[in-house]
């Protein structure tokens, strides 16, 4: 897995009709700065508004993934998150003139072919990654859904299906590294007939045909059922082939449906904005299991501790720390800074026994005080918060609150401390909220919010 984020070298476009509402849309790509995430941009709206590709944003799992900001609508993202989470692409603009992603052939195996002809290219920081450390395990009581997470040098996931029916029979498929992700990109969606009647008395996949979904049929069809369902796929004659399939589509693979349930896994965790260090088992997956799934993750990331690798090249070392703070030694308490992305920091301090303070603070058994640490988590939260303008040497930052400080174990010459924040909120007027933790090797030393206001000084 990379480390580096990255978008695309130009732009390209793609149509199609929504699987969902019927209705055609174009898609445009565009490339993205560093830090700027996956955005779709509803051109045909007035203002263009956004609507960012995140679980903030989540409103229905109802055989499709929708996402919602502001009353503005972009449904049935799974596939295209899916490819863009595959192609390992980090920063995306997607302009979009209707409110739902075109289904295109069911799969992501057509966005993957245009966004590859965009080309790909690496940008200059770090990218997000949930390194995991130790076993999880999930479980959705209403779907049954059960997710086991373990640790792994690469993002790897097994899934098993299994519907109790006689045509989609119990399998499985594994997918071993995210840069496999060309193996299951052209698996396709599919649907039970019994449940297309269902679907339709719900105002959905009004833009559903054969060459889009794998239809299973468990039951038998006559022939005025056949006629029917000929007028609503807009097919001359329908027919069911010996495998259990309508109109003898041929599956790409044995165990397409498991392959495709991989894909669809994928896409929901997109909207995680982190990418996963570790091996996931899944059984019987569904989008409002991964949803919930991935809101575990969410907390995980909070509560997982961050590694240090002092072979790594900082993403930015003491020069350009200092190029973008005001703070000098011995005030400049970060040594370098690890991760940076548009919502998180990891910055490293380490703390030796020559530290102008410890002439003063318990020089008999000296110990780190805490508004220092304190302080160096700021420095650190600072970096977030300057990275978001293009002049930070122009920029100061100002504490506007502290709360829930709490202090768990001593920090002593010889740590090296390691300082995670996240955004609570979005960055607005310059006003950055975030909640860091301090980690001295596994245990957690120190843990605050903190609140800071960035000015213009110059």
């Amino acid at each position: 897995m990379l480390n580096y984020q990255q978008t695309i070298f130009s732009n390209e476009f793609i149509s199609g009709y929504g699987l969902h509402t019927g209705k055609k849309s174009k898609l445009t790509f565009k490339p993205a700065p560093i830090n700027t995430g996956i955005k779709f941009i509803r051109t045909d709206l007035k203002n263009k508004p956004i609507v960012d590709a995140s679980l903030a944003n989540l409103d229905k799992t109802n055989r499709r993934t929708q996402l919602k900001k502001n009353n503005v609508i972009v449904q049935t993202t799974e596939h295209l998150l899916a490819a863009i989470k595959g192609l390992e692409i980090d920063n995306l603009f997607i302009e979009i003139d209707s409110d739902e992603v075109p289904i295109l052939d069911g799969s992501s195996k057509l966005f993957c072919e245009v966004l590859l002809k965009a080309g790909i290219k690496q940008q200059n920081s770090t990218r997000k990654i949930l390194k995991v450390t130790r076993n999880y395990y999930y479980k959705d009581t209403d779907t049954g859904s059960e997710y086991i997470l373990k640790p792994c040098n690469e993002f790897k996931i097994d899934v098993q299906i299994n519907y109790n029916s006689k045509v989609l029979q119990k399998s499985s498929a594994t997918l071993d590294n995210i840069s496999d992700f060309n193996k299951i990109s052209d698996a396709r969606t599919f649907v039970f007939l019994h449940e297309i009647k269902n679907l339709f008395e719900q105002g959905l996949i009004r833009g559903g045909n054969l060459d889009n979904a794998i239809v299973f049929v468990e039951e038998k069809v006559n022939s005025k059922e056949l006629l029917k369902l000929a007028k609503i796929f807009n097919k001359n004659d329908i027919n069911v082939s010996e495998q259990g399939i309508l109109n003898n589509v041929k599956l790409r693979y044995d165990n397409e449906p498991a392959r495709h349930k991989i894909l669809d896994i994928i896409g929901d965790l997109a909207l995680c904005e982190f990418y996963i260090q570790g091996h996931l088992r899944v059984v019987r997956p569904g989008h409002k299991s991964n949803i919930s799934f991935a809101k575990k993750l969410i907390q995980i990331m909070k509560k997982e501790v961050p590694i240090y690798d002092p072979n790594q090249t900082p993403v930015k070392d003491i020069h350009q720390i200092m190029d973008m703070l005001p703070h000098r030694p011995p005030f400049l308490l970060i040594d370098k800074i690890m991760e940076l992305s548009s919502n998180h920091v990891v910055g490293i301090k380490n703390v030796t026994m020559n530290e102008e303070f410890f002439n003063g603070h318990f020089p008999g058994a000296p110990v780190m005080p805490g508004v220092l640490q304190i302080e160096a988590m700021a420095q650190a939260g600072g970096i977030l918060l300057l990275s978001t303008v293009p002049d930070p040497e122009n920029y100061l930052t100002y504490f506007m609150k502290i709360d829930k400080v709490k202090f768990k174990q001593k920090v002593l010459p010889g740590d090296t401390v390691v300082f995670k924040s996240e955004l609570i909120s979005p960055i607005r007027r310059g006003i950055c909220h975030m909640f860091g933790q301090a980690f001295v090797g596994d245990k957690l030393v120190m843990e605050a919010e903190l609140m800071a206001q960035m000015k213009k000084v110059k």
